[in-house]
């Protein structure tokens, strides 16, 4: 008999304690097409009622086996309710920011008095705590939302956040100052609704967008606070290939840094974070859970074991169109590590 529960396991991995074996979830999107039709819980209709938002996430922990509950399933809630418009997307498209509110200037700009009341923010919330008088005490929940840095170009638009960057520097360093406040009291409001770990995605500090100098410069500082003020374990997903930040990242104060199979092998990746952070990742989430075959996506997923991540996790968000068998052949590759 473990132990551990799967709470205390994928928390003591996170922590970079001993565990008896390395835990397997998705800290990143876990909706999918054939789980909304298995429950009833289909996209957009999920994003907006806690209840079917709450029954989507668990029927992924407990059909295909992953060992936390994540929800929502977009990076759009917290920009919602700063002012950013949305499209909500379709059965197997996630909501997308389409306008911007403070595309020119920061006039008016400012966390609204009633943040945590506005668009989606109570519908997660509520689903939060759904989720866990389901589940009950022993299975870990994951908030995810957007970053700091992702929040501050949906406020003003990536075009201008890139362009502020370079020439109007004190307004880049106000939006990314409003975005990285206004990220920590949604955070917050997840672990104080019940989530046990929350998972930042934050895509625009990728190298892709931002230089590693930039990141360095302005961007760091803003997440060493987001991870400092949030009252629980925390998680940095950045897409692409991010071993020109690799260092940075794992300076910013995360528990885990979840990354892509772009970086190449966890091994060297470990090499680079040290004891500074635990490596969440990284089975390809387009290219190897998404089409499959089974044996390739274990293959992949027992690579990934044996070169030292210390979570098994997809390396990027799940696509939806992802068959749940796929996601279940993750699982089986770690259970099969350890037999």
């Amino acid at each position: 008999m473990s132990e551990f529960t799967l709470k205390t396991r994928l928390l003591a991995a996170l922590e970079g304690k001993p565990v008896d074996k390395i835990p397997v979830c998705s800290v990143t999107q876990t909706g999918i097409v054939e789980l909304m039709d298995e429950v009833g819980a289909p996209w957009p209709e999920a994003h907006t009622n806690p209840e079917l938002m709450a029954k989507l996430a668990i029927a992924n922990h407990e059909l295909s086996g992953l060992e936390a509950v994540r929800i929502p399933y977009c990076l759009t809630v917290l920009v919602e309710a700063m002012g950013c418009e949305i499209n909500m997307g379709t059965k197997n498209r996630q909501p997308s920011v389409t306008a911007h509110p403070y595309p020119k200037d920061l006039e008016g700009a400012a966390i609204p008095a009633d943040l945590l009341q506005r668009g989606r923010i109570p519908v997660v919330l509520e689903a939060i705590k759904i989720i866990r008088e389901k589940v009950g005490p022993d299975v870990p929940i994951i908030g995810g939302m957007e970053g700091p840095i992702t929040v501050a170009s949906d406020l003003i638009s990536v075009k201008s956040f890139m362009k502020w960057s370079i020439k109007k520097i004190d307004l880049f360093e106000q939006t990314l100052d409003l975005a990285t406040e206004a990220a920590i009291m949604y955070a917050n409001a997840m672990v104080e609704a019940g989530a046990d770990i929350i998972s930042v995605a934050d895509p625009v500090a990728s190298p892709d967008l931002m230089s590693p100098d930039s990141f360095k410069q302005f961007l760091q500082a803003r997440l060493q606070k987001f991870s400092s003020s949030v009252n629980s374990v925390t998680i940095l997903h950045i897409c692409g290939n991010v071993n020109a930040i690799l260092n940075y990242m794992a300076d910013c104060g995360f528990e885990g840094l979840s990354v892509e199979e772009k970086i190449g092998s966890p091994k060297k990746a470990k090499e680079i974070i040290g004891g500074r952070a635990r490596f969440v990742g990284n089975v390809s989430s387009p290219f190897t859970l998404l089409p499959g075959p089974i044996d390739k996506i274990k293959a992949e997923a027992k690579v990934a074991l044996e070169e030292g991540v210390d979570v098994l996790a997809p390396g990027c968000g799940i696509a939806p169109m992802t068959p749940l068998e796929n996601i279940k052949a993750m699982v089986a590759a770690r259970d099969e590590f350890y037999a």
